[in-house]
Order: C-alpha cells, then sequence, then structure tokens
C-alpha cells in the first residue's frame, strides 16, 4: 500500500477508535458508578411498583432522579435507549486499525525475526486465532466458575500465559497491542453474546406478557463489571506504542502484567468510592508497585569501551536510520513524528532517543528493515556514553 494513503488511513480509522472507545468507557464508567451509588427508594409506592434503587444526581444545570428497577417496569417504555453501538464500533475500528497497520504492514510492525521468524500470513493467522480464542475461553470460564475472584484468579494466570507466549511470537509493540486486543475482544463479546442478548430477553418476556426472569440481568451486570475492570488495563495497551521503556524491555511480557493488574487494581478503587469507602491504600500500593516497576526496567549502562568517533556513529545513523529519519526520507513518506537525522547537530540533538529506541530497547529500526546490526547498537551506545561529541 502506499506509505501516504496508509498513514491517512491509520489517521481516520486511529481516530474513530478513539472517540468510540472514550464513548463506550464513560458509559461503562457511569453505570457502575450509578450502580454504586443507588439507594434504597424512599417512597414507598415506588418500591411496590418494582423500583429497587435510585440516585439524585446534579449536572449541566440541572438536577436528575435517576431509577432502577430491580428486574423491569411493568411496560416497556418508548423510546428505550440502548448503549451498544459504542462497543461495537470501538471493536470494529479497533480490528480496522489492526488491519491497516499491523496486518497490512505485517514486515514491519508485527512480525520481529530476531523474536520469531514468521511470514507474514502465519503472523496474521495467529493474531487473528488469538482474538477468538480469548473469547470462547473466557466465555467458557464464566459458565464453568460461579465466583468472580476464582475467575480472576484464573484469567490473570491465562493473560499471563498469553503475554508470555506473545513475547516469543510478535514484535515488542505488536505483542502489547495483540494482547490488549484481545481483552478488547472479550469486552465487546460481553456486549454482543451476553448483555445485549440478556437485554432482549428481558424486554421479550414483557411483550409476550411473561414476568422476566432476573437471572438474564445478573448474568448481564456480572459482565459489565467484568468490563469495567478491564477498561483502564485496556487504555493502556492502546498508547503503549509510545512507550518503548516498556515492551522493548527483555521481560516486556512480565512489565505488561503488572501494569494491566496496577490498572484493574485503581479501577477497583473508582467503584469503591462510588459506594462510598475510600481505600486510600489502593492508589498509594498502585504508586509503589508503578514506582518498582520503573526501578526495575530503568536501563544502567557501562562507561568505558574503545573510544567510538562520530565519523562511525554517523555512518550507522546514516545506512540504518536516514533512510526514514530524513527531510527526503527513502522508505516512508514523511519522516515519523518529524525527526531527522541528516546533519551532526540533528544527530547530536536527538542521542538520548537514539539510545533508547536503537540500542537498549531495539525498536527501532521497525521491524529492522535496514538490517542493524548487534555489533552497530553496541557501537552506538558506546559513543553516546562516551558524550555523543560530534567532534
Amino acid at each position: 500500500m502506499d506509505p501516504y494513503a496508509n498513514e491517512w488511513l491509520d489517521l481516520l480509522v486511529r481516530w474513530l477508535h478513539v472517540i468510540a472507545a472514550i464513548a463506550w468507557i464513560g458509559s461503562s464508567f457511569y453505570f457502575i458508578a450509578l450502580d454504586n451509588h443507588l439507594r434504597p427508594p424512599e417512597d414507598e409506592a415506588d418500591t411496590e411498583r418494582g423500583i429497587g434503587g435510585e440516585a439524585w444526581e446534579i449536572h449541566g444545570g440541572g438536577f436528575y432522579q435517576v431509577q432502577k428497577y430491580r428486574v423491569a417496569p411493568r411496560t416497556v417504555p418508548e423510546p428505550l435507549y440502548w448503549f451498544k453501538w459504542e462497543a461495537y464500533t470501538t471493536w470494529l475500528s479497533g480490528f480496522a486499525l489492526l488491519i491497516v497497520l499491523y496486518y497490512v504492514n505485517a514486515n514491519t510492525y508485527l512480525i520481529d525475526r530476531s523474536v520469531a521468524d514468521l511470514r507474514p500470513w502465519q503472523a496474521i493467522a495467529i493474531s487473528v486465532a488469538l482474538l477468538a480464542a480469548a473469547w470462547f475461553v473466557y466465555d467458557g470460564l464464566c459458565r464453568l466458575l460461579r465466583n468472580d475472584v476464582a475467575l480472576g484468579a484464573v484469567l490473570l494466570v491465562l493473560v499471563t500465559l498469553a503475554a508470555w507466549g506473545v513475547s516469543h511470537l510478535f514484535a515488542g509493540r505488536a505483542e502489547y497491542i495483540q494482547i490488549g486486543a484481545m481483552l478488547g475482544t472479550m469486552m465487546a463479546g460481553n456486549v454482543f453474546f451476553t448483555i445485549i442478548p440478556a437485554h432482549w430477553e428481558l424486554i421479550r418476556a414483557k411483550q409476550a406478557g411473561r414476568e422476566p426472569s432476573a437471572a438474564a440481568g445478573l448474568r448481564a451486570k456480572q459482565r459489565s463489571v467484568h468490563n469495567n475492570y478491564l477498561t483502564l488495563p485496556v487504555v493502556f495497551t492502546m498508547i503503549s506504542n509510545h512507550f518503548p521503556i516498556t515492551y522493548g524491555h527483555s521481560h516486556s511480557w512480565l512489565i505488561l502484567v503488572a501494569l494491566l493488574v496496577i490498572g484493574a487494581w485503581v479501577r477497583h478503587f473508582f467503584n469503591l468510592r462510588h459506594t462510598g469507602r475510600t481505600a486510600w491504600w489502593i492508589p498509594l500500593s498502585a504508586a509503589l508497585a508503578i514506582a518498582a516497576v520503573a526501578i526495575a526496567i530503568r536501563p544502567h549502562g557501562s562507561s568505558g569501551g574503545t573510544p567510538v568517533p562520530f565519523t562511525r556513529a554517523q555512518a550507522i545513523v546514516e545506512e540504518r536510520c536516514v533512510p526514514c529519519h530524513s527531510a527526503h526520507p527513502t522508505k516512508v513518506s514523511v519522516a515519523p513524528l518529524g525527526l531527522v537525522f541528516d546533519t551532526a547537530k540533528q544527530i547530536h540533538a536527538q542521542a538520548s532517543l537514539i539510545e533508547q529506541v536503537a540500542v537498549r530497547t531495539k525498536v527501532m529500526p521497525l521491524g529492522n528493515q535496514t538490517g542493524m546490526t548487534q555489533a552497530e547498537r553496541d557501537a552506538l551506545g558506546a559513543w553516546i556514553e562516551q558524550g555523543a561529541k560530534t567532534r
């Protein structure tokens, strides 16, 4: 595909994906908070007509009284507003983004032959199969395990195994996106296969003159809560491609799992907060955990070694980096992030970035398309450690 057209597709699909995700996550946050805010109705008449809880809210210059039925109202109201298209659009645009960026450009973004020597069709087939497997395994566990704590523990083990396995199949940034897409597929599957069918079950029972079973609503509520806890972990994977210090690490899978758990833990704090409980130790422990991860993966340089002249470093950059990072690149239409290394001054100014992405995390060049060797990475690292001098 033409690089310019591909970049526009990436921009538009990513924009749609972010907008839809904001809408979906926003409604998830709101309704879980609303459920946690509900209190028994003050009016006995409301209790008699099936109201299970109510909440008063103020927003946008006005007061709202929100009531939730224990099961369903006597008749189905019209209009009845649904919350499903946000979820569907998020997943569809996310999968489209996988195609546009990772599948069309599999050799660049999906495959790292130093990790696994896969052909594009093999990598794509594995990626799609893992998306499907994520839903079927998760859904099966939900039906098998009734205890949410046990379910969460088993899922954590499986996500850890999946992260470890994917780290031995795909490039680092693709590893994180793949796990995020698998979690997102579980979330969208909850909406499509469980939550919305449960809503229809309630409506059809009322339309048929039957009293609907509360079981359908309880199933939907359980999956909705699961989605709520997965939101912050999935958001991290969505933005992870900006942080090579995580996915470029030799233990990237372990870092990913740690950050996913921290995200879900922080979400738990907000859910408790909406019930009136302030578990201050949760954000404190989350902050300490993040600090521990940051310290554990902090790069440590090795001083000394044979002096490397700038001419050697510049030759490596010109051969391996400038094909993309130039005012007139040969491999892309426009230099990524506007970074160019055409002059000694430009190379010196970005020395720390070059060290991070090309020497320590080795995520650049993307897919190692220009064939940078380990010896060249070591030489660049030594030049930078020795002061990144250009003279």
